[in-house]
């Protein structure tokens, strides 16, 4: 466990370790990370959601109501929603997506998973992240996953995040370095 709880820190570190432990315990690793993905998705989805875990004008029972109507409107495990209680007890709700980060650090490691933050301007299909999958697999020495997100400000190409590594292949940042090198010649 201490190698594991080097990869994550701070407050939402200790939150996700102790509901990564309890998981783990119970045999509901998956059931857990199912239900902080679809948390994770509520809170992108959701400015009010978000204001509701981050606003300290709402106080702990407030915030304690609400969000167990949310875990229970979502069917969220019996384990999310005690912890959950316990975060919004403790007035901790406000590092939420911070606790979900951290608690898939732990879950990667534990699997022996590396996780690559795969930017792109548009979309990739099925074939693509196939092969990008395999390419990043060989370099990792491991079983590599993949999050994509779209950022159409790239233009074009890819940026990449593998472990402390980073590969920015977008159009944007090689117009910059030209943008950059031009103001020096002129």
């Amino acid at each position: 466990m201490a190698q594991e709880t080097s990869l994550v820190s701070g407050i939402a570190g200790r939150y996700a370790t102790a509901l990564f432990d309890l998981a783990r315990e119970a045999g509901q690793l998956d059931a857990v990370a199912r239900d902080l993905d679809m948390l994770a998705a509520r809170l992108a989805d959701s400015a009010d959601l978000v204001r509701l875990v981050r606003s300290p004008v709402f106080g702990r029972d407030e915030q304690a109501r609400a969000i167990a109507a949310v875990a229970e409107k979502a069917g969220c495990t019996d384990l999310v929603r005690r912890f959950l209680g316990v975060a919004a007890a403790n007035r901790r709700l406000f590092v939420l997506a911070d606790m979900i980060a951290a608690f898939r650090a732990l879950l990667s490691h534990h699997r022996g998973e590396a996780v690559a933050e795969v930017v792109s301007a548009v979309p990739l299909d099925d074939a693509q992240l196939a092969q990008l999958k395999s390419a990043l697999s060989s370099e990792a020495a491991g079983n590599v996953v993949i999050k994509a997100s779209v950022d159409p400000d790239l233009i074009g190409g890819l940026v990449v995040k593998l472990g402390s590594r980073m590969i920015d292949a977008s159009i944007r940042s090689k117009l910059n370095n030209l943008k950059t090198a031009m103001k020096g010649v002129a």
